[in-house]
């Protein structure tokens, strides 16, 4: 087969439509942006991806909330681990 021969030409015509098809199978199954012919992008969209939006975001309110408990609590305890023990007791003693 020489490389001017019609069937050479068809060959590589195949290759690179194969090789086209299967870079865009790839892509699109593992959630990449596809390309259409005119040079734009197609995204996979998600029908649920609202409700996981708003999902997220009340989770993440919620775990906030308790970060910042917590740093009350540990400020807490650092002041009672570094104050003088005296002070400590006689707060103690004044809540009794």
């Amino acid at each position: 087969m020489s490389f001017g021969s019609p069937l050479f030409i068809l060959a590589i015509i195949a290759m690179s439509t194969i090789g086209w098809a299967f870079t865009t199978w790839v892509r699109a199954r593992h959630g990449y942006p596809v390309e259409n012919e005119w040079s734009g992008v197609a995204h996979r969209t998600d029908p649920d991806a609202g409700r996981k939006i708003d999902l997220l975001v009340c989770e993440n309110e919620k775990l906030t909330g308790r970060i910042s408990r917590l740093e009350d609590r540990i400020a807490v305890l650092e002041r009672i681990a570094t104050d003088p023990a005296t002070r400590t007791a006689r707060e103690i003693d004044a809540l009794r």
